[in-house]
């Protein structure tokens, strides 16, 4: 693999009082009849040495005082099961918030954003997230982190990946998935707790150093992104450049968070579709395709704009 070296990676901020300027990052910022909440939009991407993690039982979920509301998440999940027996509860890493690690300091000093991961699991997800009830489980806040508290937030990931003729990839989500069926979606899915053997915070106290830990979360966030694209389009890994981190996004309906990564694929657009067709995960999507680069396109149900900066720079922005 390879990537683009030497180039200065600058991150965007947008804060009350302050306008938008480089060398910092970018903080939820709302735009007028988004899908979506930008928590974090890191535009030049960051590398695994400026993405790190705490991982910590305090970013976990909270239970919900309203005891009614705790029960329907037992509800739920039990009313899928009857209809699909093959759910699994596998664990899930949970977002819970970011530091940034310098903001506004020297141009020398590299851009490093923290992201706080704590446990959850899928069953919590369907039943607050997915539940027809995910805004009664919501807390009026500005800040994020609190007004999710209750909610379980599986943090997911995608990809914008580029193709060696200048376009990117777009699935179009199978009818048989639970979450957003016949949407328009990036690759992506989930870092997975169970590749580094964790299944309970007692896990992770395992490592004999606090920061291992850390580090190897931070490395399966971009270890994931590669598996899940390698697995949904079904081209080799040996393909993709490294993927660089480009920020969070939160769904606005149901308040879903995923981490988003760019990345440049070797092959052209031609070559991908051939090799989509034997997908390991191709199940999950029912077409693949591949959009121009050199004019923005929205997609009806994705509503998401694709901007591509000069440099290559990868943008996420709301229709």
């Amino acid at each position: 693999m390879s990537r683009e070296k030497n180039q200065k990676r600058k991150i965007v901020t947008k804060r009350k009082g302050k306008g938008i300027g480089a060398g910092t990052m970018e903080k939820a910022v709302d735009v007028s009849c988004s899908p979506f909440k930008i928590l974090i939009a890191s535009p030049s991407g960051l590398t695994p040495s400026q993405v790190s993690i705490a991982f910590s039982d305090k970013y976990d979920r909270i239970p919900h005082p309203d005891s009614s509301l705790e029960d329907s998440i037992t509800e739920i999940w039990n009313q899928r099961l009857q209809t699909n027996s093959s759910l699994f509860n596998g664990k899930k890493f949970r977002y819970g918030g970011f530091t940034f690690l310098s903001e506004g300091g020297s141009s020398n000093e590299d851009p490093h954003v923290r992201l706080h991961l704590g446990l959850t699991d899928y069953r919590t997800f369907v039943g607050t997230n997915l539940s027809p009830l995910w805004e009664r489980f919501l807390v009026p806040s500005e800040d994020d982190s609190i007004s999710c508290q209750h909610s379980s937030s599986p943090l997911g990931n995608g990809a914008i990946v580029e193709t060696s003729d200048g376009k990117i990839v777009l699935l179009k989500r199978s009818n048989n998935v639970g979450e957003f069926p016949g949407h328009f979606v990036f690759p992506g899915g989930h870092p997975e707790p169970q590749e580094l053997g964790i299944e309970s915070h007692d896990d992770a106290k395992g490592f004999a150093d606090p920061n291992t830990i850390d580090e190897k979360l931070s490395q399966e966030m971009f270890n994931s992104i590669i598996r899940e694209v390698v697995e949904e389009i079904g081209v080799p890994p040996e393909s993709l450049c490294n993927p660089v981190f480009i920020g969070v996004s939160r769904r606005e309906l149901n308040v879903r968070p995923a981490a988003f990564f760019f990345m440049k694929c070797s092959l052209d657009s031609l070559e991908i579709q051939k090799l989509y067709t034997s997908a390991q995960d191709g199940y999950e999507s029912t077409q693949l395709y591949t959009v121009p680069l050199e004019r923005p396109r929205v997609f009806e149900g994705l509503k998401l704009k694709i901007r591509i900066k000069p440099r290559g720079n990868a943008v996420l922005g709301s229709s």
